[in-house]
């Protein structure tokens, strides 16, 4: 079955998640989603593959431009959703996928979870 990563070259936990794969003989589909943002249907899966209840449990709210949106707790979901999809960088990274199940590599070892 084949993994994918949702990588960010520039991120040093998404580059030691992508290396943590590696090391165990995992060669995964790298999507850096930067340069080829994800959709809807992709940011949905994504939620239900992580097992969130809510957007807002995959957004980084520490982002300077989080605030600068004017985003926050009670930002409702298809408002959020249309900012993370406007704005990747919102996005918590990295996140890999396997089969039906998604972890994000924070910590990196997190991820073995679903391998």
């Amino acid at each position: 079955m084949s993994v994918t990563i949702y990588h960010n070259p520039r991120c040093s936990k998404s580059r030691e998640t992508l290396a943590l794969l590696e090391s165990h003989n995992v060669s995964p589909d790298v999507v850096e989603y930067l340069k080829t943002p994800v959709d809807l249907i992709t940011l949905d899966t994504l939620i239900t593959q992580l097992g969130f209840e809510s957007a807002h449990q995959l957004v980084r709210s520490k982002e300077t431009l989080y605030k600068e949106l004017g985003l926050n707790k009670d930002t409702d979901e298809a408002t959020l959703k249309q900012a993370m999809l406007d704005n990747p960088k919102l996005i918590e990274r990295p996140i890999v996928v396997k089969g039906n199940k998604a972890a994000i590599g924070r910590p990196p070892e997190s991820v073995l979870a679903i391998l």
